[in-house]
């Protein structure tokens, strides 16, 4: 009896690819162990070249999985990042078709955009303070090419942080002022209060996973840079979605930005 050999990271990598538009696939463990980070982000890196070979443009970092709430819906303990690309991002008030998704969930956020790099492995909150030049209410779509959500840590990360679209609010903020801290966040779909959070949720502070995943970047060669968008994480409980539904997240000090699924 001949042995199969186990999939390479780049055939797990070809399969979440494929599954874009072939559908959701299994998790994957039958090439990458649950809990192995760095292969999970070596398989992340080869498909973030392979989009990058095809035209995409990497226009910021997500930091994932670092509210409490998120990591009990997921099963998972620690955060993690993934790549955005210019074209997952959704305009303000804009809309989604469900055709682009698989089983998308939503979840309200904090966007960063910064003014500076931030090259410093040793980055703290104080100086991603220093380089942010607005603040912004924001919504990430995640999804997941592994099907049913049935996830563990490695596959979300091999699969970009479980990434697919985002909106962030026209309108940015500056930093200096506001209260990322206790800022009160409310998701709604189609008016009804559908999650609640607060900024205290994400690391503790916005600032924190900021700084982790600068932190993070830094040290694997890979800076965040000035004009990137950062989103810092959920604020409470992610929602799934049906189509036809109008999603809206309210930050205080932040305003608001919504987007349609259908």
């Amino acid at each position: 009896m001949t042995l199969m050999a186990s999939p390479t990271h780049e055939d797990i990598a070809r399969r979440l690819r494929d599954a874009y538009d072939a559908g959701a696939v299994p998790p994957l463990r039958d090439g990458l162990d649950p809990l192995d980070a760095d292969a999970a982000y070596a398989i992340q890196t080869i498909n973030t070249r392979f989009w990058q070979a095809q035209g995409r443009r990497i226009v910021g970092r997500k930091a994932g999985l670092t509210a409490k709430a998120v990591q009990s819906q997921l099963g998972v303990s620690q955060p993690d990042f993934g790549v955005l690309f210019d074209d997952m991002r959704i305009a303000d008030g804009g809309r989604l078709d469900p055709a682009r998704v698989l089983q998308p969930k939503a979840e309200a956020e904090v966007a960063l955009v910064l003014a500076q790099s931030l090259p410093d492995p040793q980055t703290g909150p104080e100086q991603v303070a220093a380089a942010v030049a607005s603040v912004h209410a924001a919504i990430e779509i995640v999804d997941s090419r592994i099907a049913d959500w049935k996830i563990s840590f490695a596959d979300t990360v091999a699969d970009n942080g479980s990434s697919a679209f985002f909106v962030i609010a026209d309108e940015g903020r500056p930093l200096p002022g506001l209260d990322l801290y206790t800022c009160g966040m409310v998701m709604e779909i189609d008016g009804t209060v559908a999650s609640l959070g607060a900024g205290a949720a994400c690391l503790g502070h916005p600032l924190n996973a900021a700084a982790w995943l600068a932190r993070t970047l830094a040290a694997r060669g890979e800076p965040l840079q000035a004009g990137d968008i950062l989103l810092t994480g959920a604020l409470g409980p992610m929602v799934a979605l049906t189509p036809g539904q109008t999603v809206m997240a309210k930050v205080g000090g932040l305003g608001h930005c919504s987007f349609t699924y259908g």
